[in-house]
């Protein structure tokens, strides 16, 4: 295997295992063949094959055990990924556990993660019962697990299979996924992330998860499984990965490509995870935060700054008019916790300058006040050094010209002075 400094040799295991658990109040009164049997046209062929072909092999196991022979699932930590409080009542008056295990090797498809997770979904909805993913500790409740299997081209959305927590680290947010090692890839890890990017960087990670386990497993693709795959230290992800990550493949602009600089973090204690870390590329000046924030500007189109100053136009002048007035509705279902999940609600807003106000961008944090916005800037300004990427600014709502809902694939809502600006109209909006 040849080794650069441009390419990380990332260990391959020999074989991976999927274990799904069906929680139930006395014995199973279906086989589990008979319960897959009844899945019949509602999956993709493919997966309903894949997973009979499983069952009656040396593969795939199917254990009914008593609920005290099994380890106990911890409450808390099902909580933090999902659980409801009627699936927790569930498993405590649970008596039985079937335990659905596979294993494959690793490469694409990942049989022993799809094949499992059907037979898992089909014992459970013949008894009326939750499935429980021991790798991610998430309930899933039979519908939404059988959503989650691919679909007859093969395709899936990665988070259905990887999710990505988050937790408060001195230097600011500490991101992680977990899913990746049911593919046989590390998890990834990125430190230092800006508070105000909680939806955004994880956006960003799921995406740059997808672009690698697609060079995972094209360098799986081999009739053996080989010992090392080589990834690229310099990661190219789009707004496109994210997209199809998310499963919008159709739903993501032209952006540029974000560069991220790929590290293997190897654990020191034997029974902890190995991560591979996500750092700015070597060299860049300033400290990481900044640079994932400037990331994420490019990744999600409308809150890059704008510093053209031009003439006031009809259209220009219509799109600020209606932003302003949609503000109350906004503000309201910001304080309610109305907005849609995976958004963040960005304002734009003009800086005074000696040739005109320069518009930039900031994501909202408070709104309590009617007339004052806090929030922290999505970009550096040229008119004001103290603007700059992740630094809080206090925004008089007088002062907005627009305002957007920013998703997963870019603008959800909003963002008509943006809209204005892309279809090539060289106009600008006046000053407020």
């Amino acid at each position: 295997m040849l080794i650069t400094d441009d390419f990380l040799p990332v260990p391959v295991p020999e074989t991976l295992t999927a274990t799904y658990l069906v929680p139930m109040t006395g014995l199973p009164r279906v086989a589990p063949r008979t319960a897959l049997a009844a899945l019949a046209g509602r999956l993709a062929e493919p997966v309903h094959g894949l997973a009979r072909q499983m069952l009656d092999s040396p593969l795939m196991s199917v254990d009914t055990r008593s609920i005290d022979e099994f380890p106990a699932l911890p409450p808390d930590l099902l909580t933090a990924f999902g659980a409801s409080r009627e699936q927790l009542d569930r498993l405590a008056a649970a008596t039985h556990v079937v335990v659905v295990r596979a294993e494959y090797r690793p490469g694409w498809p990942p049989a022993h993660e799809w094949a499992a997770r059907t037979v898992a979904a089909a014992v459970a909805e013949s008894a009326g019962g939750d499935v429980v993913d021991v790798f991610a500790l998430q309930f899933l409740d039979p519908a939404t697990a059988l959503r989650s299997l691919p679909d007859a081209q093969g395709r899936i959305r990665l988070i259905d299979w990887v999710l990505v927590p988050y937790s408060s680290d001195t230097d600011g947010l500490w991101f992680t996924t977990k899913g990746l090692r049911r593919f046989g890839l590390l998890e990834l890890q990125t430190q230092g992330v800006p508070d105000h990017l909680t939806r955004a960087w994880g956006a960003v990670l799921t995406g740059t998860a997808r672009r690698l386990l697609r060079t995972w497993t094209d360098g799986l693709a081999g009739e053996e499984v080989p010992a090392f795959v080589q990834l690229p230290v310099l990661t190219a992800v789009t707004g496109h990965d994210i997209a199809v990550a998310y499963g919008n493949p159709d739903q993501h602009g032209a952006t540029a490509p974000v560069l991220l600089r790929l590290e293997l973090d190897p654990a020191t204690d034997p029974d902890a995870d190995s991560f591979l870390s996500l750092h700015p590329p070597a060299g860049h000046p300033g400290p990481p935060g900044r640079y994932f924030a400037s990331a994420c500007g490019m990744l999600f189109s409308g809150i890059q700054p704008d510093v053209r100053y031009a003439r006031r136009g009809d259209a220009m002048t219509k799109a600020v008019a209606t932003a302003r007035e949609a503000l109350p509705d906004v503000r309201a279902r910001f304080l309610a916790g109305a907005l849609p999940d995976e958004t963040q609600l960005v304002v734009k807003y003009g800086i005074p300058g000696d040739d005109g106000p320069e518009y930039v961008w900031a994501a909202v944090t408070s709104w309590e006040v009617a007339d004052r916005i806090t929030g922290t800037s999505s970009s550096d300004a040229t008119t004001d050094p103290e603007v700059r990427i992740g630094s809080p600014v206090v925004v008089e709502s007088s002062d907005v010209v627009d305002w957007a809902l920013l998703g997963p694939a870019g603008v959800l809502e909003g963002g008509w002075t943006q809209a204005v600006l892309d279809s090539g109209d060289p106009t600008h909006p006046p000053p407020p």
